[in-house]
């Protein structure tokens, strides 16, 4: 299996439990790990074959336009089902990083999602 992953995409989302923590958005870091088979693009050298990564980092920029979300959970959770269906890998891995707590260095919520087996 092969992967394609956007590393500590910087996003800025409305996330947060609090309305005044919703009230503008705040930095996020995204990672996604996308796997799938790209042997035919490897060998065929033609971007359709794949994930064109650019376009899912440019969707991710703007996923959170307009939205807003209590938890990073849900958050996190919707982005992978949405990654899924929009670009069809065989699994998908998101994380995110939020820098709410002063004492740590971020706080990291990931989820995992698989097509099901027919």
């Amino acid at each position: 299996m092969s992967k394609i992953a956007i590393v500590d995409l910087e996003v800025f989302y409305s996330v947060g439990v609090t309305d005044e923590e919703r009230a503008k958005p705040q930095r996020l870091l995204l990672t996604v790990d996308m796997s799938l088979d790209f042997t035919s693009a490897s060998v065929s050298d033609r971007l359709e074959r794949t994930i064109n990564y650019q376009n899912v980092a440019e969707h991710l920029l703007k996923f959170g336009e307009g939205r807003k979300w209590k938890l990073v959970e849900k958050l996190v959770a919707n982005l992978a089902d949405w990654i899924m269906t929009e670009y069809k890998p065989e699994a998908v891995m998101v994380e995110a990083k939020k820098f709410s707590i002063p004492q740590a260095g971020y706080v990291s919520v990931s989820v995992e999602r698989a097509q099901e087996s027919r």
